[in-house]
This record gives C-alpha cells, structure tokens and sequence, in this order.
C-alpha cells in the first residue's frame, strides 16, 4: 500500500485502498493456496512427502491443477476479497494513528524505521477483526482437497461458517485472531518501514515522490520483507487454524509441535511461493493503489 505524507480523507483511503487490496488478491492468491498447502503437509516418516521438497512449489502447484483444475489454485478467494476494501481502509487508518503515537514530526525525514515500523504494527489492530476469521475460512477452503485434510468439507463460505458454528460456536469462526494480530502487526513494522525507506531512497532529488517503476519495486521489496520477518508465525498460525478442534491446546502447542516434528526449517515451509507471490503481489497493490488514488483526486475525493 501507498503512503502519501499528507494524510488523505478516510472515504480516499478506503475506495483507493480497496481497489489495491482487490489487485494484490487477484495476483496472490494461487501462490498463497500453494503457500497453505505447503505449510500444512503431513510428511510421514518413512513415506514420500505430499510435494516433493526439491520443487515443492511447482509440484503443488501441478498437482493442484490436475486434481482440481485452476480453480483449485483459486480456492478460498471469496473471504479475502471480500474484504479487502474495509481492510484496507482500516489498515491506512491504523497506520495513521500509529503515526500519531509514535513518529516524531521529523521520522519520515529522517527516516526513524523504528518509530514508522511501530506505527505500521499499529494498523493490525484494527485489521484483525476482519482478517482473523477471513484467514481462518480461507486456509480451511484451501486445504479440503488436500490429502491431510480429515475435517468436514463445505461447499463455499456459507456453508463453512455455518458449520464451524455448529462446530464451536464464535469461538471456532475466529480462531486463531490472536496470533493472526501479532502476524500482521510484525509484518506491518517490516512493510511500512522498509517501504517508506526505498520510496525515500529512490525519490530523485528535487521531487516529493519516486516514479511508478520505483514505486513498484518499493512495495515489492517491501512485502518480500514482512513476509521473510513472520513466515514462522503465519506457518503456525495456518496449522493452528486447519488443526482438527481439540488437537492442540493453543499457539504454542503447534510450535513446539512443528519443532519436535521438523525442526527449525518447518517453521519456513512455503518459503519460495511467499517471496515469488510477495513481489508481484505487492507491486500490484500498489499500482492498483495508486491508480486508483489518482482518479480519486481527480474528481475531487481527497
């Protein structure tokens, strides 16, 4: 997501925000299906891994298409597109309260990463009330065709959140927010300071913006980034969101478990699809950001 220094109306920031929430899903989301599937394989010792560790990511990626077709690569969508219009514009005002708190006048100047980056951890807070059960319904629908899957199978969100109603009642809709906040709050700090550290790098002298093509690579360095820093905890989260109800008694039962089972390199499963799908994801944010933030100033939404 684009950052002007002058703060923009909410009503900007949400139809703006949205439009580029809309482009980074579109872009994302197969490698993100990829990414789930990968994080909660069950390898059994003695027995071929579910996707072939050498070239896990094509591999998935191939046997999801052939047994489902590309739809399969697109499983889950609907609950992230759906809302990444309110997400996003919660996420510019989280980030603009944490600007408020904690960036002196002079951060983006001076380039004060630990004050941008706690006021980027900020917006998690208001992203999570959405993002939290979204995730949970999204990495459920992702891994139902998958082989390890032994829960109940929905066709749809509907059905899925009706069932994990009758599951567990509210409870079971929105595990996992807890560590979901802290996810995106550690990718938020990386992603909005390493963003507004390239923009200000690459900004040529003289002007108060870099070009598009800068710009473009500023939000993919910059989602490469968050995504390198929390990759452990989405990986634990995802497995704790797909568990079976009672398998684990919480977060840190899936990472002890993770780490008895498959050491520390268990905790970065799903590596190379994450950083393939972070670059041109968040480029596309940003262009669809941008683009559409234009338009918006043009007929007089600021």
């Amino acid at each position: 997501m684009s950052e002007e220094q002058k703060q923009v109306g909410y009503l900007h920031s949400f139809l703006a925000g949205g439009v580029g929430g809309i482009f980074l899903v579109l872009v994302g989301h197969p490698l993100d299906t990829i990414k789930v599937r990968i994080q909660t394989m069950h390898v059994v010792p003695g027995q071929e891994a579910p996707y072939k560790e050498d070239k896990g990511m094509v591999d998935c990626a191939k046997k999801i298409v052939e047994k489902e077709g590309f739809k399969g690569l697109y499983r889950g969508m609907a609950a992230p597109l759906a809302g990444v219009a309110p997400m996003y514009a919660l996420c510019f005002l989280g980030y603009g309260v944490g600007k408020h708190i904690f960036c002196d006048n002079d951060a983006f100047e001076k380039l004060k990463l630990t004050q941008i980056g706690l006021a980027g951890a900020t917006s998690s807070l208001f992203t999570t009330p959405i993002l939290g059960p979204g995730e949970r319904l999204k990495c459920v629908l992702q891994t139902m065709e998958s082989p390890h899957y032994h829960g109940p199978k929905y066709n749809g969100c509907a059905a899925l959140v009706s069932g994990l109603y009758k599951e567990g009642g509210v409870s079971s809709i929105i595990r996992g927010s807890g560590i979901t906040c802290f996810r995106d709050a550690v990718a938020s700090f990386f992603y909005f300071a390493t963003y507004e550290f390239l923009k200000k790098e690459w900004t040529p002298e003289g002007k108060k913006q870099p070009g598009v093509f800068a710009t473009f690579c500023a939000g993919g360095f910059a989602g490469m980034a968050n995504w390198m820093a929390m990759l452990p905890i989405d990986t634990v989260k995802s497995r704790y969101q797909v568990a079976e109800t009672g398998k684990y008694s919480g977060v840190t039962a899936v990472a002890r478990d993770i780490m008895a089972r498959e050491g520390v390199k268990g905790f970065y499963k799903g590596l190379t699809p994450v950083l393939v799908r972070a670059f041109p994801a968040n480029a596309a944010c940003f262009v669809g950001y941008e683009t559409a933030s234009k338009f918006l100033i043009k007929i007089g939404i600021e």
